[in-house]
């Protein structure tokens, strides 16, 4: 039986945990990130199908290549960060099945159904994106997602053959807490929420 974390987790995960715009001068090495990696990959999807594809831009050649698919306000963000993590999905995710989910013949439930593989695609590599960030929170890293810049110029950069498609981006870091303004308001369980 599972018990509930401790409080002081919650805390590193939710509480204190904020969306950063402002960066330390403090890489990540790529040992933290492929642990990142090994948390997130472990949280569920649609028949396990992970349809999310990570790209960890963190050289100043691969920086360049990104600034220009930047929106304007995110560009500064963005340079400074150590890294920033371009959450894709592949378009032929289905592929994989065989491999991620043996139990069932679960690639023809796909194949020919390019509204179900769009839509497949898409809401579970955003819960992998969601699953990155309360990994990198869980290792001390500080996040940035963000969802301003040009998909198309995006994708003919870092995917030119089409297969995968950009979904959003995360700049990963650790935070400069003396930047952040108070935390926006949010809503009230009864204002959300329903129980019945």
């Amino acid at each position: 039986m599972t018990t509930p974390i401790q409080h002081a987790d919650l805390e590193q995960l939710f509480h204190n945990a904020r969306t950063f715009t402002h960066w330390q001068a403090r890489p990540v090495a790529e040992a933290t990130l492929r642990q990142l990696f090994d948390l997130l990959k472990l949280c569920p999807t649609s028949a396990n199908c992970s349809p999310a594809r990570f790209v960890f831009v963190a050289s100043p050649e691969a920086k360049a290549r990104l600034k220009p698919c930047l929106a304007p306000g995110n560009v500064d963000k963005t340079m400074s960060a150590p890294v920033t993590a371009i959450v894709a999905m592949d378009t032929r995710f289905y592929e994989h099945l065989p491999q991620l989910f043996p139990h069932a013949d679960a690639k023809s439930w796909f194949e020919g159904n390019a509204a179900l593989i769009d839509a497949t695609a898409f809401r579970n590599s955003s819960l992998q994106g969601g699953y990155l960030i309360l990994a990198a929170r869980a290792l001390g890293l500080d996040c940035g997602p963000m969802s301003g810049f040009d998909a198309d110029q995006l994708n003919a950069e870092f995917f030119p053959d089409g297969r995968f498609k950009a979904n959003f981006l995360v700049n990963i870091g650790y935070g400069d807490a003396s930047t952040l303004h108070p935390r926006s308001p949010r809503f009230g369980f009864d204002e959300a929420c329903r129980i019945l």
